[in-house]
């Protein structure tokens, strides 16, 4: 590599040669080009899968522009594909070459300071380039992706890196940006949804609240964990170790009282029903000592912070998005969506998912809450869901339990899938219906924001009166309607003694 000039200093620029490289010589399918050099065996298994057959094809940096292996047409003119890491980032910059219907490659190295990627981008628009392509990596894609943004490309796209793994045992740098780049040219590559910017911050806002609600959790099975060393088992007998009451008496443990019967006597409600308070002053007689008191003393203290940064967080996101209050109270309506569903899906999804995603089996895809395809000899096989989605699909799943508990069209299709995959006493089968409902759930919001009308009920029998000879009768006519488009179908219904023969 070495710097060129009319370039940054912080710009290696190397252009990419054929040494080392398989050389193949074969006739070109285009007149006037009797044969196209440096020539390398396609790597790609979208590009090679592709190919009539399914036979590798070789694809070179000299073949024609119009066609790359053989069939794969080139769709823009000046690609660039960027691999990027915390530190640097590889530039691979794909055009036309010296000699006519040939491409050519050029690496590019840039440095991660957000100055010099303004003046990568300004560098890349100098060049001509006006399609862009990256790998999505997490926190460092963003500064790349909004630097590129200032300046008026055609298309910014960020992908999903599976859609572009590079093989075992010829991965660099280089080639990874250089193959992102020929993808992409040939329009094999789709980029993911971006939200603007003030949808990003409510996205910050409603991620950071789950990881705060999460380390909640964590504290509150520490406290439990303290009481249940000491012997204290609170848990056993209250429904929440952090309630009003259980809170009074672990307070009251930490300030040194120890009999049962005085601290079972904090206890308000239902707790204080007579079984309740013989067995709660039995669970709060144990070994609690001062280490113990201190153990809790520290768990309360984080609990309470935690509590508060959660109070916080809410006013913060109730502000950001009220302005779309509307699409707000549209994913309320939908069964199990309160207000911490709903505003965590204006984060991920935004408020018209219908804009970036064409059906909702597309978003259920990118949202990865559908179940993978894995079909081999007409036998479907299990496929699990993917790992994207990593905080709208605990949501959609939160929202799915809540949505069971209402007597209704959610809670009738689980109990029908609880039954089919394996009964009520098989945990497994009640985690594969919990996953169908939140798919349930996403399409069904999906469908409330696109004709922005609120979700209507269509009542528990819904199943029962799908399945209705009557509801049979006009699906079968509506099949024959797709069949025969224009005709008029009549449906006369005999009684039974009409269609007895006659008595001779």
């Amino acid at each position: 590599m070495h710097s060129c000039a009319g370039v940054p200093s912080v710009v290696a620029v190397r252009l990419w040669t054929v040494r080392g490289r398989e050389l193949d010589w074969r006739r070109s399918p285009l007149p006037g080009n009797p044969r196209c050099c440096c020539v390398r065996e396609c790597q790609s298994p979208v590009l090679t899968g592709a190919l009539a057959g399914g036979a590798p094809v070789p694809i070179g940096w000299g073949v024609p522009l119009q066609e790359v292996a053989a069939r794969m047409k080139v769709m823009y003119e000046r690609v660039a594909g960027i691999d990027v890491h915390k530190d640097m980032v590889k530039v691979a910059i794909r055009s036309p070459g010296e000699k006519p219907w040939t491409r050519k490659t050029e690496i590019l190295e840039f440095r991660t300071f957000y100055g010099v990627l303004q003046e990568m981008a300004r560098e890349l628009r100098k060049r001509g380039v006006t399609h862009v392509v990256m790998e999505a990596s997490g926190v460092y894609t963003e500064p790349v992706y909004y630097a590129l943004a200032e300046q008026d490309f055609t298309q910014v796209a960020v992908i999903n890196p599976a859609h572009a793994k590079a093989l075992k045992g010829h991965k660099t740098d280089a080639r990874d940006c250089a193959r992102l780049a020929e993808l992409f040219e040939c329009g094999l590559l789709r980029g993911s949804y971006i939200p603007p910017a003030e949808l990003k911050e409510v996205r910050d806002l409603t991620r950071y609240r789950m990881k705060t609600v999460q380390a909640r959790t964590s504290e509150i099975q520490r406290l439990g964990k303290a009481l249940e060393s000491a012997g204290i088992k609170l848990g056993s007998v209250a429904s929440s170790i952090t309630g009003t009451a259980s809170t009074a008496m672990i307070e009251a443990l930490i300030d040194g009282e120890r009999r049962g019967g005085v601290l079972a006597d904090l206890a308000i409600g239902r707790m204080r029903a007579a079984g309740k308070l013989t067995d709660l002053s039995m669970a709060l007689a144990g070994r609690f000592t001062e280490h113990h008191a201190l153990l809790c003393r520290l768990h309360l203290d984080r609990i309470a912070v935690f509590d508060d940064a959660v109070d916080g967080l809410d006013k913060r996101i109730t502000g950001k998005a009220a302005r779309w209050q509307r699409e707000a109270g549209l994913l309320t309506s939908v069964p199990g969506f309160g207000n911490v569903v709903a505003q965590a899906w204006l984060g991920e999804i935004g408020p018209a998912p219908h804009r970036h995603f064409a059906t909702c089996d597309k978003l259920a895809s990118w949202v990865t809450l559908c179940p993978g395809n894995n079909i081999s000899a007409r036998k479907r096989k299990h496929g699990r869901t993917g790992d994207a989605g990593t905080y709208i699909k605990p949501m959609l799943v939160q929202a799915a339990w809540a949505a069971i508990r209402v007597r209704g069209r959610l809670q009738a299709r689980y109990n029908r899938l609880v039954r089919r995959f394996g009964g009520d006493k098989n945990p497994g089968a009640k985690k594969k219906a919990i996953t169908a409902i939140a798919h349930t759930l996403l399409k069904i919001a999906y469908q409330v924001l696109k004709s922005g009308t609120p979700y209507q009920e269509p009542g528990a029998d819904f199943y029962t009166r799908r399945e209705s000879p009557e509801h049979k009768q006009a699906w079968l006519e509506r099949q024959l309607q797709r069949l025969h488009p224009g005709c008029t179908i009549t449906v006369t219904i005999s009684p039974p003694e009409a269609a007895l023969p006659p008595r001779g």
